[in-house]
């Protein structure tokens, strides 16, 4: 009689208990499948950024090839010398764009490709490409190993600054013809820096060279880049160098 009873009371216990656990089983299956779906979106999302951004990069490298083969395959540079690296983004100027020991003056023919290769520049630039990308024109002056490494940055700065004046500096060299517009722009856009010895060739007359390092915006870059300073122009550049 009474074990009847405690198994009838056992019973009632269990059955009144089964609806919770029911109900507790159907909100974590609920749960779990609201969070892989969360998961799952949020993984479509993260993959499709990745692939736009992947996709961005793609086409920022494709229209930088494009604005320096333009430049290498301007009609202008046949037959000039002049050696454009659409890989490392770099120009220089061979043989031509070589120093004598301890001096900072170009010889006339790497004048001559001097002159060839900036006005193609800076077209390209003004390009609707090149308006996107082109960041700046590094000159970029190098030095042989003779000497110490103070001596052959201020060597390697004087070298590059004796580009800048040919450009900007009228009475400084002839044969350098560009607009005031266009030297405008090259304020702009060109810089000159020296890196002494770094980045030495195998031999000290190669090594005593300048070159031309193009530089582009990443991708975010260009968003958050200052705008560029206007000059104002002095009516005679001076160069500071002796010529």
């Amino acid at each position: 009689m009474f074990g009847n009873r405690y198994s009838n009371t056992s019973r009632s216990k269990d059955e009144g208990e089964k609806p919770f656990w029911i109900s507790f089983a159907d909100l974590m299956t609920a749960l779990m499948t609201l969070f892989l779906v969360v998961m799952a979106v949020s993984l479509m999302i993260v993959t499709k950024k990745i692939n736009e951004a992947t996709q961005a990069e793609d086409q920022r490298k494709a229209d930088i090839l494009n604005i320096c083969q333009n430049i290498q395959n301007s009609a202008r540079l046949k037959d000039a010398g002049i050696e454009v690296d659409c890989k490392n983004n770099r120009i220089n100027f061979g043989e031509a764009g070589r120093f004598a020991h301890n001096d900072y003056r170009l010889n006339e023919v790497g004048r001559h490709r001097l002159n060839t290769i900036v006005p193609i520049i800076l077209e390209e630039a003004n390009n609707p490409l090149g308006e996107k990308w082109f960041k700046q024109v590094v000159i970029e002056g190098f030095t042989d190993t003779d000497g110490s490494y103070l001596y052959n940055l201020n060597l390697s700065l004087r070298r590059s600054e004796w580009v800048m004046c040919s450009l900007l500096d009228p009475k400084f060299i002839s044969g350098l013809f560009l607009t005031e517009q266009e030297k405008q722009q090259v304020k702009q856009l060109f810089l000159a820096g020296g890196v002494s010895f770094n980045s030495a060739k195998d031999s000290k007359e190669a090594s005593r060279r300048v070159e031309l390092r193009m530089q582009f915006y990443g991708l975010k870059e260009k968003e958050n880049a200052e705008p560029q300073p206007h000059f104002v122009s002095s009516p005679v550049e001076t160069c500071q160098l002796a010529r």
